[in-house]
């Protein structure tokens, strides 16, 4: 930068003068490059971030494994802490259940007789309770549980909830794992297609047991559930969960609340999707149990309990629950009512015995 300095006053004013605009203009310069140099530096911290925040599939990875975690406890959490019980006075004066979902039964799958209902008959979409025709269907088979299955692609296309991919080789025990604890509706479909029967002829077995078995109201579309036109009642699910617990190669796989297998070249963990199997208040009391949950269907849950105070098992199915928490709230509100009955209602038949 370039001074001049007038000589209209004494030399030393002049002077003093010219240093004065010296010195302001190197502190003028000075600050220009300290705020340049701040500038690069910034420049480089910005492009540092950046560089930091770029995608990476481990960080992905985690962060979706860290939110489904929250959700899982969140749910776990609501079910918790949701008032139990919950009952009403019918037209007779009795206390009964306030059932908040769009049917339910408890059932007595011994005597046959209907303990409590509300709306039993009505026929509803039951989503994946429909995999427990599923099971019962390609266990009568007799298969060989060590049988390695490749799956394919169609398998696992449109499959919605699932951990198979296109040419994974899984044995036969770990699809129906898969199908009974984490609802995988890809395991669903390579179980129908590697049957005797093939994917089409299985539906139409699946419809045949049905008939056999007395459910009126049951008529199968698809052996994932995904399907809506899979429809039946509270009164036929109940009857069904009850006759698929009887298998105790089903009933062993339904009471898992995790199972541990190998896909592709990873070990997998799946985690029921059934939340009362982590219940203290629920533990040992359940002999067998799936859920459910399509639009059509709203939240289900079909589940046969062994009753402490008289030893004996009841089922009890909740269809058209309004969320996910709420089907177990249903249920632990029945179990409620029902202990508070079981002496009179099923004791009776134990002491004429």
């Amino acid at each position: 930068m370039i001074l001049s300095c007038r000589r209209s006053g004494p030399a030393a004013t002049v002077v003093a003068v010219c240093l004065s605009l010296g010195l302001l203009a190197s502190s003028a310069v000075a600050g220009s490059t300290v705020k340049s140099r701040q500038g690069t530096v910034a420049s480089k911290s910005t492009k540092k971030t950046v560089a930091k925040r770029s995608y990476s599939p481990q960080a992905s990875k985690a962060r979706t494994t860290k939110l489904s975690q929250a959700r899982v406890a969140a749910r776990v959490r609501m079910v918790r802490e949701t008032p139990i019980p919950r009952f009403k006075t019918d037209a007779t004066g009795a206390l009964v259940p306030d059932l908040h979902a769009a049917a339910a039964i408890i059932y007595d799958p011994e005597t046959h007789q209907v303990l409590w209902e509300e709306n039993s008959q009505d026929k509803r979409s039951i989503a994946s309770i429909t995999k427990v025709m599923t099971a019962v269907v390609f266990i009568e088979s007799d298969p060989d549980m060590t049988q390695v299955v490749t799956v394919e692609r169609a398998d696992a296309m449109a499959a919605s909830t699932t951990h198979l991919r296109a040419n994974y080789q899984v044995s036969v025990r770990d699809l129906l794992h898969l199908l009974l604890i984490s609802s995988d509706n890809a395991a669903a479909r390579s179980l129908a297609r590697v049957s005797p029967w093939g994917p089409a002829g299985f539906v139409a077995r699946m419809n045949e047991k049905a008939t056999e078995l007395g459910l009126q109201s049951t008529t199968y579309a698809d052996p994932s559930g995904l399907d809506a036109e899979n429809v039946s009642s509270a009164y036929d699910m109940a009857r069904l969960i009850a006759y698929a617990s009887s298998d105790e190669r089903i009933s062993e796989i339904m009471r898992k609340p995790e199972h541990t297998l190998t896909l592709g070249r990873r070990s997998v963990t799946i985690h029921s999707t059934n939340q009362l199997l982590s219940r203290a208040d629920m533990e040992g009391s359940i002999v067998g149990a799936k859920t459910g949950f399509i639009g059509r269907s709203g939240y289900c849950l079909a589940t046969l309990l062994k009753m402490p105070q008289v030893n004996q098992p009841v089922a009890v199915v909740v269809l058209g629950a309004r969320s996910n928490a709420g089907r177990f709230n249903e249920v632990r509100n029945l179990v409620t009512w029902m202990s508070t009955k079981a002496q009179n209602l099923l004791g009776k038949k134990n002491q004429r015995e």
